[in-house]
């Protein structure tokens, strides 16, 4: 009995340890596997690592074999790219551009024409500005008012007239006048007390520069403070003969360098002021004899000789920047091929005044209601004359209202283009918002100027 539980037991046994190395050998090949399996994944990964090495140092020396296989290296610099310079706004063309655009075609006929403050209301004589100025203005937009000793009283009066015309205007103005110095002065022949000024003549004589200069400006200085911004000044005529001309003692002389370079310090003189200069009378009247006032006055000289002499004050007023040239109405029938007046002629203006000097400002004509003019021509024929000759204003017609209409008629008949009445609206407008623009050109430029102050540390 003894023996068989002692068999059983060892059996017992002999079963318990064979289960526990089961398990062992189990647990021992499950560890191997995960042992083999992270040992796979490490392997691969690392043969991986090190073909990716391999490739990446294959292709790198490829690259240096390459490179020391070449004659010369050449490194491009790096490329710079270049800023597009910021285009400048001209602010003067654009205002000029959106002023004619915006204008009816009456308003633009009408700003060809320089009148009298009589022609434009109607009355004998006119010493202020008030609701009859302020309608014809309404009816008619005139480029500009010339006034004579007539219309001025007193340094009040006149002062009061043009700055309340000027306000009336729903277009900027010219205000002229005729202020030489000399035998010829509106203002300074009147009760206003302003400087003396003498005869060109002896300023000429002189050969002085400065003094020529200080007499623009001096004329200037008084014509802008009462109001006005048109001088019809200096006279650019070369005269030889003072006793036998018609222009005499109002001319710088007879050489025409020295009349030139007077010519070109007057035109400084009023400009830096403030005051618009007007070269007259083109293409010179100096030999002139007889007054284109009283009738028609005729000059044998050719082309050439005009050249020689005549032209070259002109020539100078141009370099000095002159916002005017006046066309005289004497007649050059050795240019011209008739006795067609100068100022209703194109190869005057627009042959010789334009193409030969480069002249792209303001031409205005002499006074219409001349002899010269009103005795061979109507109004209207001599306005529309002028304008297709290459005036851009024309002054003083003998019939105001019948000249408009004609110019007018002429447009709307295509006898003269439109483009031909902006061209010279386009001159015109440059000069009368010039001051504007620079006013806020140097606004504009005192900003920047704070804004760069304001923003340093």
């Amino acid at each position: 009995m003894e023996d068989n539980r002692d068999f059983n037991e060892r059996r017992e046994y002999r079963r318990k340890r064979r289960v526990r190395n089961q398990a062992i050998a189990y647990i021992c090949v499950i560890i191997f596997l995960g042992a083999a399996i992270t040992g796979a994944t490490i392997g691969i990964t690392t043969l991986m690592k090190n073909i990716s090495e391999k490739k990446q140092a294959e292709e790198l020396a490829a690259q240096l074999e390459e490179i020391s296989n070449q004659e010369e290296v050449v490194v491009e610099p790096p490329v710079t790219v270049e800023q597009e310079p910021v285009e400048e706004v001209d602010w003067l063309e654009e205002m000029v551009e959106t002023c004619i655009a915006e204008m009816p075609l009456e308003d633009k006929v009408a700003g060809l024409f320089m009148i009298t403050p009589e022609a434009l209301t109607g009355v004998d004589k006119a010493i202020k500005a008030g609701d009859g100025t302020k309608d014809a203005l309404n009816e008619y937009a005139i480029g500009g008012l010339v006034y004579f000793s007539q219309n001025i009283q007193s340094k009040e009066q006149l002062t009061e007239m043009l700055s309340n015309t000027a306000s009336m205007s729903k277009y900027p103005l010219f205000l002229a006048v005729d202020e030489e110095g000399g035998s010829v002065r509106r203002v300074g022949s009147s009760s206003i007390e302003v400087d003396e000024i003498g005869d060109m003549a002896d300023i000429g004589a002189s050969g002085d520069t400065t003094s020529a200069y200080n007499t623009g400006m001096a004329l200037a200085s008084y014509l802008y403070e009462l109001g006005f911004n048109v001088n019809f000044a200096p006279v650019a005529d070369v005269v030889t003969d003072a006793e036998h001309s018609a222009i005499g003692k109002r001319s710088f002389g007879g050489d025409p360098a020295t009349v030139g370079d007077m010519v070109s310090s007057v035109v400084s003189g009023l400009q830096d002021t403030g005051v618009s200069a007007t070269l007259k009378h083109f293409p010179g009247i100096g030999a002139a004899t007889d007054d284109t006032h009283e009738g028609m006055s005729v000059i044998e000289k050719s082309l050439d000789e005009l050249k020689e002499t005549d032209f070259l004050p002109f020539r100078a007023g141009i370099e000095a920047g002159t916002h005017f040239i006046m066309v005289g109405h004497v007649s050059l029938p050795n240019v011209i091929g008739d006795n067609t007046p100068a100022s209703l002629s194109d190869k005057v203006i627009t042959e010789a005044l334009r193409g030969e000097l480069g002249y792209n400002g303001i031409v205005i004509t002499d006074a219409m209601n001349m002899s010269a003019v009103k005795e061979y021509y109507a109004a209207d024929e001599a306005a529309i004359m002028a304008i297709k000759a290459g005036a851009d204003m024309i002054l003083m017609p003998e019939d105001f209202p019948l000249a408009y209409e004609g110019v007018l008629n002429a447009v709307k008949e295509g006898v003269i283009a439109q483009e031909r009445i902006d061209e010279s609206l386009k001159r015109i407008y440059r000069v009368k918002y010039r001051d504007r623009v620079e006013q806020t050109t140097e606004m504009s430029e005192e900003a920047e100027d704070t804004s760069e102050t304001a923003e340093e540390p």
